[in-house]
């Protein structure tokens, strides 16, 4: 599976990911990009379909906005440059939306909101967090994340930094001892935690990090800038399938709790 991802990974690749019915004659073209490696949001399952509460929000979001829609896997660090350069039109991919990224680019109203949080194995004797009880502690992130910027700013000075290509290489990290401890986003490893059994191996620590200078007022899908009508037609479909509750049985199925 992660040898297939980093093959991925290299690429821009199109994909079918269990498109809504087919769409109507003269429904708008849509290409949405989404990284792949990003379980519960986004990850290839055995027959390589792409899945994941993104995949299954985009799917119900372009059937509600009748685009026609076609997805695209691409390496995080070149998501916002692809964007840029019309490879694909949206980025539906657990996208915070930081100062930094919204003077690139525009986004839609959150769609879901989550914290960053520190991991640890059990038993590592961390317990505290901050960039004092952290010196001379190995901190693992992922390439190219808010999380990694927040660490190279935060706690780079006095500690040892290792960065991982992909999310499964950063768990893998953790719970193999190349690094002492991880600051990743809580919902995205809950799964790990909760459902794998390498993840039984550690837990969070200290609390919820809620910067929004980094991590923004939670997740949006961006758009190119002035991509004002796409925009707005995504917004009002985003509404619409809370109101008709599709967005609460897609929460549901990865969630046992609301992350709107």
């Amino acid at each position: 599976m992660r040898n297939w991802l980093r093959l991925l990974s290299t690429c821009t690749c199109l994909l079918t990911a269990a498109l809504p019915a087919a769409a109507a004659e003269g429904d708008l073209a849509v290409k949405v990009a989404v990284e792949g490696a990003f379980p519960p949001f986004n990850y290839l399952d055995a027959q390589q379909k792409l899945q994941g509460f993104d995949v299954d929000i985009a799917n119900a979001l372009c059937e509600s906005a009748h685009l026609t829609c076609e997805f695209v896997i691409q390496k995080w660090e070149d998501m916002i440059p692809g964007l840029l350069a019309k490879r694909y039109d949206v980025i539906v991919s657990s996208m915070s939306m930081s100062e930094e990224r919204r003077k690139q680019v525009a986004f839609t109203d959150v769609y879901y909101n989550s914290p960053s949080i520190f991991i640890a194995r059990k038993g590592s004797g961390i317990s505290e967090v901050n960039p004092e009880t952290l010196k001379g502690v190995s901190i693992g992130v992922t390439k190219a994340t808010a999380q990694a910027a927040f660490v190279d700013k935060f706690y780079k000075a006095g500690s040892e930094v290792t960065v991982f290509p992909e999310s499964p290489d950063l768990y893998k990290g953790l719970a193999d001892g190349s690094v002492d401890i991880i600051l990743e986003d809580k919902l995205a490893i809950y799964d790990w935690l909760t459902n794998t059994k390498a993840g039984q191996c550690c837990e969070f620590r200290g609390a919820d990090l809620l910067d929004t200078t980094y991590f923004g007022a939670g997740a949006g899908i961006a758009l190119r800038p002035g991509d004002d009508d796409l925009r707005q037609r995504l917004n009002t479909a985003l509404a619409d399938i809370k109101a008709a509750g599709t967005y609460d049985m897609i929460n549901a199925k990865y969630f046992p709790f609301s992350i709107e």
